[in-house]
């Protein structure tokens, strides 16, 4: 693995802005403005690091899904620990209750470590219910590939593609031969665009493979009370929906409790997923694979006697409310609105430097996608500091030889 210096293409922030990634600034307090999107640069992975990189996410993925098992069985277990998951118990026996129907997937992105065949890769966390970065790991760094380099270079980016078959798979054709409907919802909370794009590259994969979509927004939906059924804006009943919105604040918010009244309507990701989403996940994989080489030490609302950790709350995002620990220096990003429900601590791992010509950091996170259970491409995020969060910048990638 290795970054390289790279000339940015003229006029490219119209060029991704017109393939769906409007949400590049950054506005400061101080009005300086810094950029998400980084073309100044790439990394390069060699076929072998793709294959492995590859095969650990897909072990990866079959481990957790025995993990979310393990946990759906300590829901039953009067005053388990691993019953702490931050939701509501009624959420967690819809959880339960959507593994044990085996209802279908589309996607996830695995946070992994990872600089090097001479370096140990380890997963960070597994973001599997409302996982972004789409827009820019799918779509924008393959048009810059192919710009830059055309068929000269390969890239490890089979997203696209991959959503289109799984589409294909988890909603066919009704019996009467008729194109599957999917409503495709986001909250309008969003203001920089971000939650809009990514639902549209997913609305546009799904109808490549045929389906209708149907765009809604999740203020629209509503419930029958007579026919214990969701509807739509138009009130019609929802079938498949597919909601860029995540479990953890559907469950606990007005129609909560209602969601398990309706038997009939299919979600996309399925309830099942908040057994992934939630990072006490990796304190279940490590009790479950203790001692994994993918694997950090991680604990459930305890430090295990670690000497050196990061606390993360069970359901942060973008770095929030995270403290980490560590004879490099102690850490304390912004708490935002988690922490309450519970946090997991885990060894600290220290991300790899990959120097700018000036010496500026650039620590990378590398995020795996998964599509069903398969892997099929990576986004680079890169930060200053040891933590990921909302002022990291994405590099695209190449396949070097």
């Amino acid at each position: 693995m290795e970054r390289r210096v790279m000339a940015p293409r003229p006029g490219w922030e119209r060029t991704i802005a017109s393939q769906g990634l409007v949400f590049d600034e950054t506005v400061h307090p101080d009005g300086t403005v810094t950029h998400y999107w980084n073309e100044s640069a790439c990394y390069a992975l060699t076929m072998a690091e793709v294959e492995h990189l590859e095969q650990a996410s897909e072990r990866l993925h079959a481990m957790s899904l025995e993990a979310a098992r393990f946990l759906a069985d300590e829901q039953s277990v009067p005053g388990s620990p691993w019953r702490a998951l931050g939701i509501p118990r009624e959420a967690a026996q819809l959880a339960v209750d959507s593994l044990n129907a085996g209802e279908p997937s589309l996607y996830g992105r695995f946070d992994l470590v990872y600089s090097g065949p001479d370096a140990p890769t380890k997963l960070l966390e597994y973001n599997a219910d409302t996982p972004t970065g789409l827009v820019e790991a799918a779509v924008c760094q393959w048009f810059w590939k192919e710009d830059v380099f055309g068929d000269a270079v390969d890239q490890w980016n089979g997203i696209f593609e991959a959503l289109t078959d799984r589409w294909r798979r988890i909603a066919p054709p009704e019996a009467d031969g008729t194109p599957a409907r999917v409503h495709f919802a986001h909250t309008e909370l969003d203001e920089t665009g971000e939650d809009a794009m990514t639902v549209a590259v997913l609305r546009d994969a799904a109808e490549q493979a045929g389906v209708r979509g149907e765009s809604l927004l999740m203020s629209q939906i509503g419930f029958d009370t007579e026919r214990l059924r969701f509807v739509g804006a138009d009130l019609r009943y929802l079938r498949r929906i597919f909601k860029l919105y995540p479990w953890e604040d559907m469950v606990t918010e007005r129609f909560g409790p209602r969601l398990k009244l309706d038997d009939e309507v299919r979600w996309i990701e399925p309830p099942w997923k908040m057994l992934l989403s939630t990072k006490a996940l990796t304190a279940a994989l490590w009790h479950l694979y203790p001692g994994h080489e993918l694997l950090l030490p991680t604990f459930l609302n305890d430090r295990g006697g670690l000497r050196e950790w990061v606390r993360k709350p069970l359901h942060g995002r973008e770095g929030a409310g995270i403290e980490i620990r560590s004879r490099a220096g102690d850490v304390s990003s912004a708490a935002g609105r988690w922490g309450a429900e519970g946090h997991v601590y885990q060894q600290f791992h220290g991300l790899p430097d990959f120097p700018a010509p000036d010496g500026a950091p650039n620590r990378p996170v590398l995020g795996t996608w998964m599509v069903g259970d398969e892997c099929f491409g990576v986004g680079i995020r890169e930060s200053d500091g040891p933590v990921t969060d909302a002022l990291c910048r994405f590099v695209p990638n190449i396949i070097d030889g």
